[in-house]
């Protein structure tokens, strides 16, 4: 996550802990600029959001996934709802060898069933949840090679992850094709969309037309380009106001806006406040 670190013992790298109703609340604090995959595991109890305009209840051995950009608001928990969360910034879940497709493990529910969630086997759900245990002691641990082994744990549990969904949603395939270019244009948007707003550069990087990837798009996840764009502008826009002293003027132009005005109606639309309403908390 950008700016301060929320836990005390998260390193910036991964976290993961038990949850329960009053705690998992907390993310729709940070949702809206949060650079870290996030799996939330449900062991008790139901927890609702809202996705895609959706909403969506989950269960005792569902999985939610959270990725950068996503549009996600948690609304209701029980009151008996408890869960495990692992975090990792989305810069170490991209870089370790054995987890390169690691953006394809994330996006594969969207892709298959348009939503973030994927329901596991009991079996699974508690093989994973030893895992996300492991990974707890080990961040609490004065282990000499923590680092090391707390991305070795990582990698293990991101590869049991991928075990556990290619069997869960054996039968719910898109054609392989519109998989691979939905998750090729994933991957570019974190490197480009501060840049380019326009569904042609995507296209074009693609090696398809534009009406085409707009339709890959549309089939896949149920929303546009501009949508994912628009989310990640929205996420940076959001972290710059809240932590950096870069005027509004500096950001737009950062972000590659025409002028200050056409961010500012931007910001305003999908936040529903005027960034310095949003800059000064209000």
């Amino acid at each position: 996550m950008h700016g301060g670190l929320p836990f005390k013992n998260w390193n910036g790298r991964i976290y993961c802990n038990t949850t329960d109703a009053g705690i998992t609340f907390r993310a729709n604090e940070t949702h809206g600029y949060m650079a870290a995959y996030t799996f939330t595991l449900v062991v008790e109890g139901w927890l609702s959001i809202i996705y895609n305009g959706q909403e969506l209840t989950l269960h005792p051995d569902d999985m939610y996934i959270y990725s950068p950009g996503l549009a996600v608001t948690i609304i209701s928990a029980s009151d008996d709802y408890r869960g495990i969360c692992l975090l990792a910034d989305e810069h170490i879940s991209t870089e370790l060898p054995t987890v390169r497709d690691m953006v394809h493990i994330a996006y594969l529910p969207i892709v298959r069933v348009h939503e973030p969630k994927l329901t596991l086997t009991h079996d699974d759900a508690l093989h994973l949840a030893a895992k996300m245990h492991d990974i707890t002691v080990y961040l609490h641990s004065d282990h000499i090679y923590k680092d090391k082994v707390l991305q070795m744990l990582y990698a293990i549990f991101l590869l049991d992850l991928k075990n556990a969904q290619d069997r869960a949603t054996a039968q719910q395939r898109v054609p392989q094709r519109v998989e691979e270019l939905f998750i090729a244009f994933i991957r570019l948007l974190p490197k480009h969309f501060a840049e380019h707003h326009d569904i042609a550069f995507y296209a074009s990087a693609l090696n398809i037309s534009s009406v085409y990837l707009s339709r890959i798009v549309r089939r896949v996840s149920g929303r546009t380009v501009i949508d994912y764009v628009n989310q990640h502008l929205l996420m940076e826009a959001s972290f710059m106001l809240r932590t950096s002293q870069l005027s509004i003027s500096q950001i737009a132009d950062r972000l590659h806006f025409a002028d200050t005005p056409s961010f500012s109606k931007f910001f305003s639309r999908l936040r529903g406040m005027s960034p310095r309403a949003y800059r000064e908390g209000r």
